[in-house]
């Protein structure tokens, strides 16, 4: 078995949908039970992947066979869920800030231990002392006014932390590794906020859209044809891993782990539709794959 480490980085909003909501909102996006943080299943992601594989044979071994052949063998390829690493929210001073927290980034290095050739991962977590404080990049910070970070209504003291720096330098590599721009945006906007503060945010800071569906002819609205849909905003980024396991496929023989990455970076070198909502612009996405011998050659 081997894994690589996979970024979705959201280039429109994106709606992970779970059907019908309970609450307020009609059409919430699918959060984790336990912790309530938001996420895209496994399945969705992998299903898009598989349609996008126009090669018969190569989805079928990368895959696994149609449902009618599904018995044949398993396919080669696991995809977790792409759980929350970065989540944007308006910031007073820069604009935007991308907001994780402790909790966040230590399971993200739970499951990047999984996964060779990462190198110069940062090894400690930035941890804010309490709910009213936060920790940014040092002075490469764009947030900071008069040494608060104003996010939403939430005013948090900021310390500027050198692990939080490399946390938002070594990040800003993976997701951007072609472009020093955006790798510098990203290390001006990286704050982390305590565990609490981040739940907080992600109850309050999601894209809520107001949907409604008219009477063709008298162009009012039908009964029941008011809905409220959630979605995670533009520049929302998740991460998950790829997991490539060898499987004999029948009569095409061996499918090795190399052959299962490099069919999944060739997928995803153009922007992908996921999540629902793709008729009204949801779901825009961008892919990154890292991990491997090809980190440690460009590292």
């Amino acid at each position: 078995m081997e894994a690589r480490l996979l970024f979705v980085h959201a280039l429109s909003p994106l709606h992970p949908g779970v059907g019908q909501g309970a609450g307020a909102i009609d059409l919430p996006v699918a959060r984790e039970k336990a912790t309530g943080l938001p996420y895209l299943p496994g399945s969705s992601l992998k299903g898009v992947l598989r349609s996008e594989c126009a090669d018969v044979n190569t989805r079928k071994k990368v895959f696994g066979p149609d449902t009618t052949e599904a018995h044949e063998h398993a396919g080669a390829v696991q995809i977790t869920d792409q759980r929350l690493l970065l989540f944007p929210v308006r910031s007073l001073k820069g604009t935007f800030a991308w907001v994780t927290s402790p909790f966040v980034l230590r399971r993200f290095l739970r499951d990047a231990g999984v996964v060779k050739g990462l190198e110069g991962i940062p090894d400690r977590v930035p941890e804010p002392p309490c709910p009213g404080s936060c920790r940014v990049s040092g002075d490469k910070s764009s947030l900071v006014l008069n040494g608060k970070v104003i996010l939403e209504d939430l005013d948090l003291t900021a310390e500027q932390d050198d692990d939080a720096c490399r946390w938002a330098v070594w990040l800003g590599r993976q997701l951007f590794p072609d472009d020093s721009t955006w790798q510098s945006i990203l290390a001006a906007r990286f704050c982390v906020v305590h565990d609490e503060v981040l739940g907080f945010l992600l109850e309050t800071a999601t894209e809520v859209f107001t949907r409604v569906r008219l009477k063709e002819e008298e162009k009012t609205v039908e009964r029941g044809g008011l809905w409220y849909e959630e979605a995670l905003p533009v520049e929302t980024v998740l991460a998950g891993l790829v997991v490539a396991t060898p499987v004999v496929a029948g009569s095409l023989g061996k499918v090795e782990p190399s052959e299962v990455f490099e069919t999944v970076d060739e997928l995803i070198k153009k922007p992908l539709q996921l999540g629902g909502k793709a008729t009204v612009g949801r779901g825009l996405c961008r892919l990154c794959l890292v991990g491997g011998e090809q980190s440690r050659e460009n590292a």
